[in-house]
């Protein structure tokens, strides 16, 4: 199986990361190009050992897989760049926010296409991934497809217009996570602890909230440690005092909205 990648950013970078980690495919099977970063090249291909496309882009040829993985505004770019090189039932799969299997198919004709919503996490092997996929992908490539991102992580398949809502919670949420770390880290110093030992502190809270949420319902853990009246409590109450899960439900609502409108950006 031989994969190409059009786009060479960090999801890229964290997708090929994960496949070769993996063992799910060899660093000879993957191939990247991008417009005109060649440095960006170079690096992918002194860390993992992938190939860099020829200017003749005689790789589109042979793939069985394209990974689209660039910004939406540089979609139709791409895809100008390479359709005439397609050929057989090569699979295009988009990770690019909002924008549509049929846009994508106006543009380059019916050719098997998928989309997916993973998050950097792949490079770990820990993305939660959404994909959707067109009539055109037989049941076989749903396999492969199958195959490739449950490497990854979690995958979940999901009509295509659920793929707004999973990038607004799985596609842009670790960077939610982040902010939220951020935030306990800078209270824990306010309330008087080294940086070191607030952001030690913090990661394991963190990874151990995480294990835990395998295990168990989400709201039984959290009543589960918060005794009537003690330190949980107060803070709980103060979250939601705060509107918290307004916040967050705003936060994910606006991220899917916008994931809606750079679909429409692009036709």
């Amino acid at each position: 199986m031989k994969i190409v990648c059009v786009g060479a950013g960090s999801m890229a970078e964290s997708m090929i990361h994960g496949w070769i980690n993996k063992r799910i495919m060899k660093p000879e099977e993957i191939s990247v190009m991008n417009r005109s970063d060649h440095d960006r090249l170079e690096f992918l291909s002194d860390e993992y050992g992938v190939n860099i496309v020829c200017p003749e882009k005689t790789e589109l040829k042979d793939a069985h897989f394209i990974l689209l993985a660039m910004k939406p505004k540089d979609v139709e770019a791409a895809l100008s760049g390479i359709k005439d090189k397609l050929v057989g039932n090569t699979v295009i799969l988009s990770v690019a926010a909002g924008v549509s299997i049929d846009t994508i198919q106006r543009h380059v004709g019916n050719f098997p296409v998928a989309r997916a919503m993973p998050n950097t996490s792949a490079k770990i092997g820990k993305s939660a991934t959404g994909v959707a996929w067109s009539k055109h992908v037989s049941l076989e490539q749903q396999h492969e497809l199958r195959k490739l991102l449950s490497s990854i992580g979690s995958v979940t398949v999901v009509a295509e217009e659920q793929l707004h809502a999973v990038t607004g919670v799985a596609g842009s949420g670790p960077a939610y996570i982040y902010y939220f770390a951020e935030a306990m880290t800078e209270a824990a110093v306010a309330n008087g602890l080294s940086h070191a030992d607030a952001k030690k502190l913090v990661r394991q809270t963190f990874s151990g909230a995480a294990e835990m949420l395998q295990q168990e319902d989400f709201a039984e853990l959290r009543i589960k440690v918060t005794s009537p009246n003690g330190t949980t409590a107060a803070g709980l109450k103060t979250l939601e005092e705060n509107h918290f899960k307004e916040t967050i439900g705003a936060c994910v609502t606006a991220a899917s909205q916008r994931s809606q409108e750079l679909g429409k950006e692009f036709k």
